[in-house]
C-alpha cells in the first residue's frame, strides 16, 4: 500500500532586492523613531535625512521587484 503526496506548489525564489526592500523599510523606520527621541534639533535632522535615503533605496528595491513582474507589500 503506498500513499501518493500530492506535487508541491513551486517554490518563489527570494531576490535580493526582496530582501533589501524590507531591510532598508524597517531601517527607515528605525532612524525615524531615534529621530523622534532625539534631544537636539541637529540630531533629529540626521536622523531623518537617513531615514530619506534608506526610503529611497527601498523605492529602489521596489521598482525592480515590480519590473520582475513580483507582487510587494505595500508601504509601511
Amino acid at each position: 500500500m503506498t500513499t501518493r503526496v500530492p506535487p508541491r506548489a513551486p517554490r518563489r525564489s527570494i531576490t535580493l532586492d526582496g530582501q533589501l526592500l524590507g531591510y532598508w523599510e524597517r531601517e527607515a523606520a528605525r532612524l525615524e523613531t531615534l529621530a523622534a527621541a532625539t534631544r537636539f534639533a541637529w540630531q533629529r535632522r540626521r536622523y531623518l535625512r537617513k531615514a530619506e535615503v534608506a526610503h529611497a533605496k527601498a523605492e529602489l528595491s521596489r521598482r525592480r521587484e515590480v519590473a520582475r513582474g513580483r507582487e510587494t507589500p505595500s508601504e509601511t
